[in-house]
């Protein structure tokens, strides 16, 4: 599992460690894991141009420390001083031995144009909202230059508690983050503005719970369902549907397709959409009387193409099994029946429905996704899976930490692609699993079959759904 761990937590952490080493030598290992990164993307160090953009804080000393690694080896490397007063002096003095320069940031507009690298060291990861002025015009030479970019930790001008960016930021092709991952490194859309991740060990011991938790195939794996000799079709869990209208019927046929592949043994669907799933999945238990008549489930997935139905949704918010509410559901629920319900809830809203739950703008949710995800389980009281470029699953309440999914692909932003996973968490629900590991499974099995669907082509939501398997087998294969 990767895990991402507070800057507080961080801070801590490193005066610990420090207090029990050689004074710099934290410092130390941090520039050699950075300048062993920035050989590797170089390929050939001797001859080329870095180009350090040099801040007032440890990461400007990491930079400068790492930039004479490389001038040693025969880099040219000029260091941007942004605040030249209180640069850091030994990493500052050790450049300077190894040959390298500095330079004043009225010239690193230039200096960047011509670099093959450019390391950003401006800001570390106690930054908050965004580039001082005289940063910003580097930032945007690193953009527009075609010199690789590697950022200290974090790029500058992404808060790394949050993944919020305020203003212009470092786009970094590559970021090399010390002792654990930080929460913005993983988390939209700081995670665009990162790149690649490579993460150095340099000896910290890390307490107490993570901020975020990523998980990993070995971790799903230990989670998805696995049938015994015993097990039979109820056994193994039945997903009630509650989905689907005149004007929606695909959505009852998009979520029972991902609930038929998600572990329960059994699926049934109530609603108007029946003669379109039975035609499609036959195996289906279809019922016309509503969800109390429908005979026994584990869990309910309601909402998704249900149009103004308020009655359904409310008649599957009174079930004293876990629910999971999608798309017209998180409209029609009523809010005080979800925070009163004694089953697990999972609430699966996309930025715009999250945004209308919450009473603000889309941007907003979309700029702070952490924050969105936590109030939202806070709110609701319920497990809240917030779809995305990098899915967020909040645990009941909003304390605690929050687990980040990024295994999907930009080609899963297509119409029906949330009704599929919809009916696949539903159907993890159903087979025994919490609401957040429900999400956080479903929503890792939904990512990869979106890409193997997908294969950097247009895909359409029923070709997620037919690819589930085959993620679900490398998943357990490992």
């Amino acid at each position: 599992m990767r895990t991402a761990y507070s800057v507080e937590t961080v801070r801590t952490a490193e005066r610990e460690l420090m207090a029990r080493l050689p004074d710099g030598t934290l410092m130390q290992r941090a520039a050699a894991g950075l300048a062993a990164a920035c050989a590797d993307l170089l390929g050939r160090v001797y001859g080329s141009r870095v180009v350090l953009l040099v801040g007032s804080g440890d990461n400007g000393g990491d930079a400068l420390y790492a930039g004479a690694r490389l001038a040693r080896r025969g880099a040219g490397v000029t260091a941007v001083l942004l605040a030249p007063d209180r640069a850091h002096a030994g990493g500052l003095a050790a450049l300077r031995r190894a040959g390298g320069r500095t330079a004043a940031p009225a010239a690193g507009a230039e200096l960047v144009a011509r670099a093959d690298l450019v390391v950003d060291g401006i800001v570390g990861i106690g930054g908050k909202g965004g580039l001082r002025p005289d940063a910003v015009p580097l930032a945007e030479a690193a953009r527009r230059s075609r010199a690789a970019v590697v950022a200290v930790d974090l790029p500058s001008g992404v808060d790394a508690d949050t993944g919020e960016v305020h203003g212009v930021a470092v786009r970094a092709d590559l970021t090399v983050t010390f002792g654990t991952h930080k929460p913005g490194l993983l988390v939209d859309p700081g995670r665009e503005y990162a790149g690649s991740v490579r993460l150095v060990d340099i000896g910290l011991a890390l307490p107490g719970e993570p901020a975020l938790e990523a998980l990993q195939h070995a971790d799903v794996a230990r989670l998805l369902p696995v049938p015994g000799a015993e097990s039979d079709k109820y056994r193994r869990g039945v997903v009630g549907i509650a989905a689907g209208s005149a004007r929606y019927p695909g959505a009852a046929v998009l979520a029972v397709s991902g609930a038929l592949r998600g572990g329960a043994g059994a699926v049934r669907y109530v609603g108007p959409a029946a003669d379109a799933v039975i035609a499609r999945f036959p195996e289906t238990l279809v019922s016309d009387g509503g969800p109390r008549k429908a005979g026994r489930v584990q869990a309910w997935v309601v909402g998704p193409g249900a149009g103004d139905d308020a009655s359904t949704v409310a008649e599957v918010l009174a079930a004293e099994v876990p629910v999971l509410i999608d798309a017209d559901g998180l409209r029609l629920a009523d809010a005080e029946a979800v925070r009163g319900r004694s089953a697990p809830t999972l609430m699966t809203p996309h930025a715009g429905e999250a945004a209308a739950l919450l009473g603000v703008a889309r941007e907003e949710v979309e700029r702070a996704r952490l924050a969105a995800v936590r109030e939202l389980a806070g709110r609701y009281g319920a497990a809240v899976l917030l779809k995305g470029s990098t899915t967020l699953v909040a645990g009941a309440g909003g304390g605690g930490e929050v687990r980040v999914n990024a295994t999907g692909t930009s080609w899963l932003a297509t119409a029906g692609s949330g009704d599929v996973l919809s009916g696949l968490a539903g159907s993890l629900l159903a087979a025994g699993l919490s609401a957040v590991d429900a999400g956080s499974a479903g929503a890792y099995l939904h990512g990869l079959a979106g890409r193997y669907a997908a294969g950097g082509a247009p895909v359409g939501a029923h070709d997620v759904a037919a690819a589930v398997p085959e993620a679900w087998r490398d998943v357990v294969r490992g």
